[in-house]
């Protein structure tokens, strides 16, 4: 797969180079920061109220290498993963990851949800996410169990030979995860409560979201295992789903069955708390949508009902009773009694909840889950000389991933968490001014994956929100 090396080339000339040799210490001192941000001229977008933001945040903030890091990160999707076209007289825009050239529809809509308070600034900013929800659209109705695709429709994907599944032309991926067919909808609903606009609520639209019902309606498995299964030729066991391609058995009580996590890693128990919590708010924007716009009405009738079985099997099952922490949400569980305890570092997580509205942060048995997960009683909770934080076994022990701190501070009222979560980010770059998939917890500059833009972009949410709630944290 074709990675980018803009980041390297920025530090590998001039005084980029003695900076990479003495480290970066003595420049962060003297106020003065390498250019790492890819060339003006060689941007896939370009937003004036992106770069306005930016330019206030550098002025304002006396913390002058955060202002550094949000100027790489904050842009680092329109810079460099965004292609935007009008396709059949609607705009489309298609999204990559950054280092992997395909689309997935959590990773998409995540890239771009933290602009959209800036569409009612920039007219091209927003017909540039409405590209987005048509595409997204497109590839649900392409395939509604698929996580990623390709933008051109015909291209054969590089795991045909290894993945024994109905892969279809167009998809890069075939991994069944509940998220990925909330990520849309989460950023449908707040496209039109920024905007108004309905105007990408179109036929193919509402088709998607019908489809997206009927999938989970589907992975309920009241009526047998469905139509999907999944298996990899591959030693690496969490790239593959047990018990020919279906995973291991679950009692059918109205949760919604996923085979993968939004690591991309398989579950253990198929009913995967968070992700099932997050298809509960989905459900309800869907159904205040269709209360709101005509096209959408379609809608309200079988989404209300979808999401009052989710919302009891969740009441009747997510919640266990921990001996030291006391009523906390199951990470997994299988409606037979078993449960897996522990959280993962990607979204939707037990710790971002708050974030994705699907609970309340002053949640008691949320705040008892937060502690649970924040301390190594969580097997994917690694400290180390570094710093602390979840990971997940997609990269493996002792590597923090940036996205759980930067959730950490996200979903936290504390300023010393938060300031702690902005002093560690800021530290752990690598020495590279973006954000990673993961590091080690002892060593930042043991890191995987050098752009990858979800985690810059969401960085740079994070310092937004401070800087709006609380600007003394960033002096």
């Amino acid at each position: 797969m074709e990675r980018r090396h803009f980041i390297q080339q920025a530090f590998m000339t001039g005084a980029a180079l003695s900076i990479s040799k003495m480290g970066f210490s003595a420049i962060y001192n003297g106020g003065d920061f390498p250019v790492v941000r890819v060339p003006e001229a060689q941007r896939k977008f370009k937003s004036k109220a992106v770069e306005r933001l930016i330019a206030d945040i550098k002025k304002d903030i006396g913390n002058k290498e955060i202002a550094w890091l949000f100027e790489n990160c904050f842009p680092n999707t329109l810079d460099t993963t965004v292609e935007f076209e009008i396709i059949d007289g609607k705009p489309d825009t298609y999204v990559i990851t950054g280092d992997i050239d395909a689309m997935w529809l959590r990773d998409s809509s995540a890239q771009v949800w933290p602009y959209l308070p800036l569409t009612k600034h920039d007219k091209d900013l927003q017909q540039l996410i409405r590209g987005v929800i048509h595409r997204q659209a497109k590839c649900i109705i392409l395939d509604p169990y698929a996580n990623a695709f390709y933008k051109d429709t015909s291209k054969i994907s590089e795991w045909k030979e290894t993945d024994i599944t109905e892969m279809k032309p167009g998809i890069h991926e075939r991994k069944w995860e509940i998220d990925s067919l909330c990520y849309p909808i989460r950023l449908a609903h707040g496209y039109w409560k920024e905007t108004g606009d309905t105007s990408a609520f179109d036929g193919e639209f509402v088709q998607a979201m019908h489809l997206i019902i009927k999938t989970f309606q589907e992975q309920q498995r009241f009526n047998g295992k469905g139509p999907y299964s999944f298996q990899r030729k591959t030693a690496w066991a969490t790239d593959g789903v047990p018990m020919a391609g279906y995973g291991y058995p679950a009692r059918p009580n109205g949760l919604i069955c996923s085979m993968f996590r939004p690591s991309d890693d398989a579950t253990i128990f198929p009913y995967l708390v968070p992700s099932n919590l997050f298809a509960l708010v989905s459900l309800k924007q869907m159904q205040e949508m269709g209360a709101a716009i005509p096209a959408m009405k379609s809608l309200v009738s079988p989404a209300a009902a979808l999401a009052t079985t989710v919302e009891r099997a969740l009441k009747n099952n997510a919640i266990i009773k921990h001996p030291k922490y006391g009523n906390i949400y199951a990470y997994e569980v299988n409606g037979f009694g078993s449960y897996n305890l522990m959280d993962d570092a990607n979204v939707p997580s037990l710790l971002s909840l708050p974030y994705l509205g699907a609970v309340k942060q002053n949640d008691a048995i949320y705040q008892n889950t937060r502690r649970y997960i924040w301390s190594e009683d969580n097997p994917f909770f690694f400290k180390g000389e570094s710093a602390e934080g979840i990971g997940g076994p997609h990269i493996g022990l002792d590597m923090i991933w940036p996205m759980s701190i930067v959730m950490k501070g996200l979903t936290s009222s504390n300023e010393a968490e938060i300031k702690w979560c902005l002093e560690t980010l800021q530290k752990t770059h690598g020495n590279t001014g973006f954000m990673h998939e993961s590091f080690h917890k002892n060593d930042p500059s043991n890191f995987t994956r050098k752009w990858f833009a979800w985690a810059n972009t969401i960085f740079g949410e994070f310092v937004w929100k401070v800087y709006q709630e609380k600007p003394t944290l960033l002096s």
